[in-house]
């Protein structure tokens, strides 16, 4: 693969033609970037028509996978290195064997080198050690690390490097049992300006006796029946769904004090209640919140993996569909949860477990969200003369919503509703509604308490023995914070 001067030498080449993703966002438009997005190349194609310049042809050689002429390209300094490590091939017409995306976050803008994303309708059997780039699952992934700065972070399965793009830490180990993943994520860190220790080895094992702040993983989670051909980036080669449990239930002895783990992931569902199953993989000294955002029963879930793997129409789909089917039976798997599953080591003596079947819109990013339920829960368990004293101030997008009929004097339904993170709902009486209103940070809640039941004309403490335990769970599900008041959520 390429060194760290030809990397540097492609990093020129691309900044050269402005072959970023500003630059490559103005020139193809919406219509091509949506196309692109639907792996279709048409509106691209169009948008570029005859132009030669060459921005347009790295468009071309990256995006596109269509040739060039080999001698529009021979300014590239990076050119010699990139045909030695056979990147580009061919004589008179260049074609690419990988993809250099542009790529950006709030963090930092770079590129994500991996295996060619198949376009235009043309499936192809990937190779069995492929390197995905950025996808649905690995970009929603960095859409659920809470913000701003980490210390040491794991990036576990690295694959093209996408995780470590976004993350702003101190340290970053990324690891990847594939050798090929980590030789593209080495191209795609290097042209970003990412500095990280790559290591090969499966799961925990690079790690051995190290902690970290943060753990982020998209595993290779899918259940499938064992075979010599698995597809290295989603099959782990463990049964069933054993991989997101070795995952899970591992990583506390790598999580530091009051680390996070953060996985998104899917897991068979049998007989047993799938929060049951779940609730056994989780260490004795983390607390837990895993949302399941989508169930598949088999028929649906194999039917997208295998056109995944790009049997859709081949000989072997419906013996593969067959083998598929036999396994679940076998190992009583009635249908896959897919979901977000986060973890902190608290060491509390009484950890908190939330488990929920969320399959309802939420306002990415959720990264935020994420990290509130973690530092809600020693708030929440305030005692009562402390929960009563705490000056709690409602987030930006909390809104009140009244519903009932037309003309009515007063509303049959008072709901406050987050328009931001997971999109949560609750029904509130009036007086919870009236208290929640008047958070503002400035005073102690047992004073808003007993202004609310004088305007309500109500016994102050009959009224607090109501709203008590309904305020305890609004602080819990962040409604209610407590600290000084924001204007962003990000």
């Amino acid at each position: 693969m390429l060194d760290d001067s030809a990397i540097a030498a492609l990093r020129d080449d691309l900044l050269a033609a402005d072959y970023t993703l500003d630059g490559v966002s103005a020139r193809l438009g919406d219509a091509a970037l949506a196309g692109l997005g639907r792996n279709s190349t048409m509106a691209a194609t169009r948008a570029l028509g005859d132009a030669d310049d060459p921005q347009a042809d790295l468009i071309r050689l990256w995006l596109l996978q269509r040739p060039v002429p080999a001698a529009r390209l021979q300014t590239l300094k990076s050119l010699p290195a990139l045909r030695a490590a056979a990147l580009v091939t061919g004589t008179e017409e260049l074609r690419a064997t990988v993809e250099f995306k542009p790529h950006g976050s709030d963090v930092r803008h770079g590129w994500i080198c991996s295996d060619q994303t198949p376009l235009d309708g043309h499936p192809g059997a990937p190779r069995t050690d492929f390197v995905l780039g950025a996808s649905p699952a690995s970009t929603t992934l960095t859409q659920l690390v809470s913000p701003g700065h980490h210390g040491r972070v794991l990036d576990l399965g690295t694959g093209c490097g996408i995780q470590a793009l976004h993350l702003d830490a101190d340290e970053v180990v990324a690891t990847d049992l594939n050798p090929r993943a980590l030789d593209l994520a080495r191209i795609s860190l290097g042209l970003s300006g990412v500095a990280a220790d790559l290591r090969l080895g499966s799961l925990y094992e690079p790690v051995a006796g190290e902690r970290f702040d943060l753990i982020v993983t998209n595993p290779p989670y899918v259940i499938s029946p064992p075979t010599d051909e698995r597809l290295v980036y989603r099959e782990g080669g463990f049964a069933g769904d054993g991989l997101m449990q070795e995952v899970v239930s591992g990583a506390s002895a790598h999580l530091t004090e009051g680390g996070r783990l953060v996985v998104l992931g899917n897991w068979a569902v049998t007989e047993r209640p799938w929060d049951d199953r779940l609730a056994d993989w989780i260490p004795a000294d983390c607390d837990a919140l895993v949302l399941e955002r989508e169930r598949l029963d088999p028929y649906e879930y194999i039917e997208l993996w295998l056109a995944d793997a790009g049997l859709a129409g081949a000989d072997a789909y419906l013996t593969r569909y067959a083998e598929w089917l036999d396994y679940f039976a076998a190992h009583d798997i009635r249908s896959v949860g897919l979901g977000w599953l986060a973890l902190s080591r608290s060491g509390r003596e009484r950890p908190e477990r939330r488990f929920e079947s969320w399959p309802h819109a939420v306002h990415q990013p959720v990264g935020a969200a994420m990290g509130d339920f973690f530092d809600a829960i020693e708030p929440s368990r305030f005692p009562d003369d402390r929960f009563l004293a705490t000056r709690w101030h409602t987030p930006p997008g909390l809104v009140q919503e009244t519903i009932g009929e037309p003309g009515a004097a007063d509303p049959q339904h008072l709901v406050l509703r987050q328009q931001y993170g997971l999109g949560r709902a609750v029904e509130a009486g009036t007086a919870v509604a009236a208290i929640v209103g008047a958070c503002d940070g400035e005073l102690p809640l047992g004073v808003l308490v007993g202004a609310v039941a004088s305007l309500l004309d109500v016994d102050p403490e009959a009224l607090l023995a109501d709203v008590f335990s309904p305020l305890r769970t609004l602080v819990a599900d962040g409604y209610l914070m407590s600290g000084p008041p924001t204007t962003s959520r990000v």
